[in-house]
């Protein structure tokens, strides 16, 4: 399962980066290289209940409306994986799926009327995240399009829209019905084809199965199947790692997603007191660079860390489904929205009973028409997100971008932390001219290098969050 950025298997709590002494006098601190997966920025554990409640009118006055992203999160799952930290729950008794689109349509309806009838409204991309949209049966998922398309305005035919599923729910009804309004993208987590690999991450599923929702998926005719893969897993070997890997390649999928195993507080794993000490770094850096140069052969590009595109696969849009720019709206108790000065949701748990608390809270509430949880974007936030979120991109940053959005130089505005960078070897020393860029160390460095990005009161936030 993936989240539009990028999948959801692994969406943790970032923390504080840590660093350990230095190995020689003189030298940077070591740092490790698995800290936080930063798919947004502030993370959500820097929200905290916004005491004003602002209106959604209000947030939305004057913001750009042209090129919009929209996500619709559904928080149902048939199975919470071991490594799971994100906001879903089990199952979905007493007509809860009802209830919860019941809630998303009265949401949507006061979000487009705080859009307001000014200046067109136009959505550029969409995406169905989670959890799993595909729990939905054939008739919700029907539901849930004309809830993005009707009451929001998103002609899903015309613009990129992106999908999650997983093995069990991809039935070939729940497909037809995607297929037929317009998805262009569905993201298969997978995880691992090795059937003993999935069983220790807590993922009870077969290898003939997922062959089989592969088998599906490709039978839609949808244009990009992407594929998630997990490597750290216990008991994963370099051979169990490229036969994932070579399993995942038969089908040439469009995109591939490679990701670390995290183990985060009251997940199945982290019951299980998981080590994640130096040779559990080292093992999951050496299988990332195996996939990663493995990938590089079959003739892979690599977009990201994670991210890897087919030659000539079919774009996303401009943002390729990150929709994690401002001008993003989300819809569901998991989602978040950002404007340029504020990103708000609804509460935030990990914990099973808290997020079926939640759940219920959502699907009783009336009035959508306020922020209630969020955390606002100064200036300085701003430059934090545009450098990292373009920087852990292996195309890079534009200093001109940089400069011609805040009138500044990045070098400039973050001295100490690029430098940093540039020492530990993680930027590319002869980039092309205005570009400021990632080595090959560097992306693989990125979840150590984000985080080292991240404000000071924005970890402290952080720091202070009690996971629940």
């Amino acid at each position: 399962m993936t989240a539009p950025t990028a999948p959801a298997t692994t969406h943790a709590a970032a923390s504080a980066p840590t660093t350990a002494a230095p190995a020689t006098p003189g030298a940077p601190h070591p740092v490790r290289p698995y800290q936080a997966y930063v798919y947004a920025y502030p993370h959500k554990t820097a929200y905290r209940p916004l005491p004003d409640r602002p209106a959604l009118r209000d947030l939305w006055r004057g913001e750009p409306k042209d090129a919009l992203s929209l996500y619709l999160h559904i928080p149902f799952c048939e199975v919470r994986c071991g490594f799971c930290n994100l906001f879903t729950r089990i199952g979905a008794p007493d007509e809860l799926t009802t209830r919860y689109l019941d809630a998303l349509d009265r949401q949507a309806a006061a979000v487009r009327d705080a859009l307001g009838d000014g200046a067109p409204v136009r959505f550029a991309a969409a995406a169905f995240g989670g959890g799993t949209p595909t729990y939905l049966d054939a008739r919700e998922l029907d539901r849930l399009c004309d809830i993005a398309e009707r009451r929001m305005g998103a002609d899903l035919r015309a613009v990129p829209l992106s999908v999650e599923t997983s093995p069990a729910t991809a039935t070939a009804d729940r497909l037809a019905v995607l297929a037929d309004r317009g998805t262009t993208r569905l993201s298969l987590g997978v995880q691992s084809f090795v059937d003993d690999e999935a069983r220790a991450a807590v993922r009870p599923q077969r290898r003939a199965d997922v062959e089989a929702a592969l088998g599906r998926i490709r039978d839609t005719g949808v244009p990009v199947l992407n594929i998630d893969l997990i490597y750290g897993i216990d008991g994963q070997t370099p051979a169990t790692w490229q036969a994932s890997l070579d399993a995942a390649l038969a089908w040439r999928p469009e995109e591939l997603y490679l990701y670390p195993l995290y183990v985060r507080p009251l997940t199945g794993l982290a019951r299980r007191a998981a080590a994640c000490d130096a040779a559990w770094d080292e093992q999951r850096l050496r299988l990332y660079r195996h996939g990663r140069d493995h990938l590089l052969a079959a003739g892979y590009e690599q977009v990201s860390m994670r991210m890897f595109r087919r030659p000539g696969a079919p774009a996303q849009g401009p943002d390729d489904h990150a929709c994690q720019t401002d001008g993003m709206i989300g819809l569901g108790c998991g989602a978040r929205s950002y404007t340029s000065a504020l990103h708000y949701s609804f509460d935030y748990a990990v914990d099973m009973h808290r997020i079926r608390t939640i759940i219920d809270d959502y699907t009783a509430t009336e009035d959508f028409t306020t922020a209630r949880h969020g955390r606002p974007v100064d200036t300085d936030e701003a430059r934090r997100r545009h450098l990292l979120q373009s920087l852990l991109q292996a195309a890079g940053l534009p200093v001109r971008d940089y400069r011609d959005r805040f009138g500044t130089d990045p070098h400039t505005d973050f001295p100490a932390e690029l430098a940093d960078f540039a020492r530990r070897g993680w930027l590319d020393p002869h980039p092309p001219p205005g570009l400021l860029r990632l080595s090959s160390e560097g992306l693989a460095h990125s979840d150590a290098l984000g985080p080292a990005l991240f404000s000071a009161p924005v970890r402290a936030a952080m720091a202070a969050y009690e996971t629940r």
